[in-house]
């Protein structure tokens, strides 16, 4: 089988090079356990290498045991195909605008490294006294609590509390149209895995949280995207890309958009909804940033129903990141076949997470925690907004909330090369095209106002966009 020549730049040796071409040829599945590989001579012709260089590479990777030499006939796949390579499905994206980019490095980040461009509040902003005060009280709870297997469902008493902080947006969905999951991320997971197929079409915000293109990369859905505005998608958009191209779903975040931080406008909520009922599409609406707005704005889900849309969310991003539950509200003909999932796929919900949560709730400390928050996040909004455009980065959209700011830099920027340079200097930023689809937002970036409290953040910043 041959192998496509490529350009021979970056890090590493020619033999490296050639070495990761094959991998990332094994890994895209584009070849396959058994395959046969060009010959020596052929593949040298083909990248443009010397036959040593190749010789030095196959050699390599018979070591690794990623290929095998047969005497007389040449050089083969080995027998067990490499993992599925997420990253590899699609176009190959050079690293800086992959949609894993901004995680991988703000996860991996050191301790003295700073994340602006990462989607998540520091520790110190967390509610650690009533996290603390919630463990104690649970190392005295019953022996179930602590040991056994939950419901399938999850936690009744948290569902209960659920359902009612859902009606105050208007949204009708009871205890037992509620499944508690291990995170809002896991809830899309489970809806995918539930309600699409491998190529079936899904619609997304362009620009979009980066890991709803990762995850539907590995349920091998065929995304597509339409431009995203300060009310919400573009209607006119939005009614011609579904009409032509008939996804099955779409997903969004209605409030407190991620990353440009706009809400959904009553208009735009009701024309998307139109077009959904008119070509059955199927709306999950992420609403994990709800307890961060000062006004509720509008959801999908209270004005269209838990028929046609379904609401999920989280708590990682107001109580803490170490204590994964998130939950998902949909139609009761849904949650059987979505129990029997969770069942088939985690078996069964734990009690200890969802009893802390349950207890932070309860005992009134949550609520006072998100007003200081929500306070502190305007002075941290206003304060940031200032330091960028004193470098002429200019907001996109001034949110009402929130954590982010949708940013232009300056013209003739770049993003990604502006993120690249920072990183060399302790500083973890989040380029636009990470966030878009269409590969358009090539000058812009997100930057979380609660990670931006250091004068650090905006001297590399400066001196990485000059660079």
């Amino acid at each position: 089988m041959a192998i496509q020549a490529k350009t021979m730049i970056g890090d590493g040796t020619l033999v490296t090079q050639v070495m990761a071409v094959i991998r990332d040829r094994i890994n895209a599945r584009s070849l396959l356990s058994g395959d046969r590989l060009p010959s020596i001579r052929a593949c040298a012709k083909q990248m443009s290498v010397s036959n040593s260089t190749v010789v030095e590479a196959y050699d390599r990777l018979v070591a690794d045991g990623v290929i095998q030499s047969r005497r007389g006939s040449g050089f083969y796949v080995s027998g067990h195909t490499a993992p599925l390579s997420i990253a590899q499905i699609g176009p190959k994206l050079d690293r800086a605008i992959d949609p894993f980019w901004v995680s991988r490095q703000s996860l991996d980040a050191r301790s003295d490294m700073l994340k602006p461009g990462c989607g998540w509040l520091p520790p110190s902003w967390m509610p650690e006294t009533s996290i603390r005060k919630a463990l104690r009280n649970l190392s005295r709870a019953q022996d179930d609590v602590l040991t056994d297997y939950g419901t399938p469902l999850g936690l009744v008493p948290l569902r209960q509390v659920l359902s009612r902080r859902m009606a105050q947006h208007g949204i009708e969905a009871g205890p037992d149209q509620i499944i508690l999951t291990e995170s809002g991320t896991h809830a899309i997971d489970m809806l995918c895995r539930f309600l699409i197929e491998p190529g079936d079409t899904v619609l997304i915000d362009d620009p979009c949280y980066f890991n709803f293109q990762a995850l539907l990369r590995a349920h091998r859905a065929n995304i597509i995207s339409v431009p995203f505005t300060q009310n919400g998608p573009d209607p006119h958009a939005f009614a011609k890309v579904v009409a032509r191209e008939k996804p099955r779903l779409y997903i969004t975040n209605s409030g407190l958009h991620n990353p440009t931080g706009a809400s959904l406008s009553p208009n735009v909520a009701h024309r998307v909804l139109k077009i959904a009922e008119q070509h059955d599409l199927i709306v999950i609406e992420d609403d994990i940033f709800a307890d961060f707005e000062n006004t509720p704005t509008p959801r999908l889900a209270a004005l269209g129903g838990i028929d046609r849309v379904i609401h999920i969310g989280s708590f990682s991003k107001t109580l803490s990141a170490s204590i994964r539950c998130g939950y998902i509200a949909a139609s009761p003909d849904w949650i059987d076949g979505l129990t029997d999932l969770k069942i088939a796929t985690g078996f069964s919900s734990g009690n200890l997470v969802p009893e802390l949560i349950h207890a932070v709730l309860k005992d009134g400390s949550y609520r006072k925690h998100m007003a200081g928050l929500r306070d502190r996040l305007a002075k941290s909004m206003t304060a940031t907004a200032n330091r960028l455009q004193s470098l002429g980065i200019t907001p996109e959209i001034t949110p009402d909330a929130g954590l982010f700011l949708w940013c232009s830099l300056p013209d003739g920027i770049d993003a990604a090369q502006t993120a690249r340079a920072a990183l060399a200097e302790g500083i973890v930023l989040a380029p636009g095209n990470v966030f878009s689809l269409s590969q358009s937002a090539g000058n812009l970036m997100r930057f979380n106002v609660a990670q931006c409290e250091n004068p650090k953040v905006f001297e590399v910043l400066e001196r990485a966009m000059k660079a």
